[in-house]
């Protein structure tokens, strides 16, 4: 029964937390969340930090936050602000799964080929493949948070190029709705701010493109 414990706690955890984002309605409190960090000042970013954080390890889709932040912050706060709260999430969710789940999960998957050879692909090139994942779409950013637990990619590593591939993404989506929010707010064009969301967009562009090539391979 030993070997069932953890797993099933972790189960328990990752369901508890989802199910409690839903039963208390996060999805439609964020109108008077966004109102409420707006008042906080200068403790306004550290606490949307740790709810962007929570809500990941909840399961909860972030995109909403992300764009809450620019409007809220602006591009610099709201940049640091998402991009931490991601990366602490997502290193949570890889804590959980490691340490509650990955024995009994590989001990029922030793003899599948796939997952041993995916297995051995993270120990061997982890940056490689979470460069990848996180750049190319292929699974839900959710998902990869626990899913990379499971492997044997290093922390370090994981945490690392989790950070460095979110980036951009998460500097597109910002600066992008700061551009916005700043052209209806002051009634003018905010060039440099569109500048810089079109070359992060080509250089993403350029990116996904060769890491779709790189997967092929």
């Amino acid at each position: 029964m030993k070997r069932y414990i953890k797993p099933l706690l972790a189960i328990l955890i990752i369901l508890s937390l989802v199910f409690a984002g839903k039963a208390l309605g996060l999805g439609n409190r964020l109108g008077e969340f966004r109102e409420w960090v707006a008042s906080k000042g200068a403790l306004g970013p550290i606490i949307f930090m740790g709810v962007y954080a929570i809500a990941t390890v909840m399961a909860i889709p972030g995109s909403a936050l992300t764009i809450m932040a620019g409007a809220i912050f602006g591009s610099v706060v709201g940049v640091i602000t998402v991009i931490f709260g991601a990366t602490i999430g997502a290193s949570l969710c890889f804590l959980i799964s490691r340490y509650l789940a990955r024995d009994f999960i590989a001990s029922l998957l030793e003899k599948n080929g796939r997952f041993k050879k995916l297995d051995d692909m993270t120990e061997k090139n982890g940056a490689i493949i979470v460069a990848i994942t996180r750049l190319v779409p292929l699974f839900p950013f959710n998902l990869l948070n626990y899913g990379f637990g499971l492997t044997k990619v290093p922390f370090i590593t994981y945490v690392l190029w989790s950070f460095i591939c979110m980036l951009p993404g998460t500097i597109l989506y910002v600066v992008g709705t700061d551009a916005v929010t700043t052209s209806i707010q002051e009634g003018k064009v905010p060039w440099v701010l569109i500048l810089i969301v079109l070359l992060i967009f080509i250089i993403l562009f350029f990116v996904v493109k060769r890491a779709r090539k790189k997967i092929k391979e």
